[in-house]
């Protein structure tokens, strides 16, 4: 009995968490839209956002290209298929395994700062003061984080991916001296559009899933540095959750277009 009651409780705080997120991002929505825009703020956490995760995304991205294809070519050289890496680890890393791996490493970095950040203000009754003092802290402190978010994660992948296929344009130079020129005109014969119009699309809602959940997260934070930390943690494995929901919808629906 005391299960079933415990099992019940957490299934209506889901979904009730759910609903609070829902209505969360609908006000931010309705906030977006309308005067006054914060540009200055916007322009600083586009700053914050993408110029301090970019050593992150740069170094994740060159060893994500370099162990992929150092795993990889032992197997496409016992079918004489070597020719074949350049334009397997560009669509591999174009479609999925860059935006993902990059979007997990923003979560991480990204969504806890912003939930420790907003947490911290909460706990500390800024938001308070600044609601006291007539200044609209939602438009002010949520709205620019996750417009710059869902801005600056595409630019991030984008560089992230780059940085990738030049690693392993690195590796198939030392084991086989495959020509930078030649790896690169195999990669863009390899991608097409369908390829990456997809993945650009799915980031935004990776980097606005992100901005969501660290700021809603950091602006319902529980009271006590307690509360801080929690806010940081749930943020993160909220964001990761919800990344791979997003992304599985994603491929899901470009099979059905691309099948019609």
């Amino acid at each position: 009995m005391f299960k079933n009651s415990h099992l019940l409780d957490s299934t209506k705080s889901f979904f009730a968490e759910i609903g609070d997120i829902t209505f969360f991002a609908g006000r931010f929505f309705r906030e977006v839209f309308f005067p006054p825009f914060e540009f200055k703020e916007l322009i600083r956490q586009c700053y914050n956002i993408g110029n301090r995760s970019l050593l992150l995304v740069s170094v994740t991205g060159f060893i994500l290209g370099l162990v992929f294809t150092l795993q990889s070519r032992p197997t496409l050289e016992q079918f004489g298929a070597e020719s074949w890496i350049p334009s397997m680890i560009s669509i591999s890393i174009i479609r999925e395994i860059g935006p993902v791996i990059i979007a997990l490493i923003c979560a991480g970095r990204i969504g806890s700062g912003i939930g420790a950040e907003l947490g911290s203000m909460r706990v500390t009754e800024q938001i308070d003061a600044m609601e006291v003092s007539g200044t609209n802290p939602f438009k002010y402190l949520v709205v620019t984080r996750i417009a710059a978010a869902t801005l600056m994660l595409p630019l991030l992948v984008v560089i992230g991916d780059a940085i990738a296929l030049f690693g392993s344009a690195l590796v198939e130079n030392l084991k086989s001296d495959v020509s930078y020129t030649l790896y690169f005109s195999k990669v863009f014969k390899a991608i097409a559009f369908g390829d990456i119009i997809p993945a650009t699309i799915k980031i935004f809602f990776f980097g606005f899933a992100i901005g969501l959940i660290g700021c809603f997260k950091g602006y319902n934070c529980a009271k006590g540095t307690v509360g801080v930390g929690e806010a940081s943690n749930a943020a993160v494995v909220y964001t990761s959750m919800l990344i791979f929901i997003i992304d599985f919808i994603a491929v899901f629906v470009t099979d059905i277009i691309f099948d019609i």
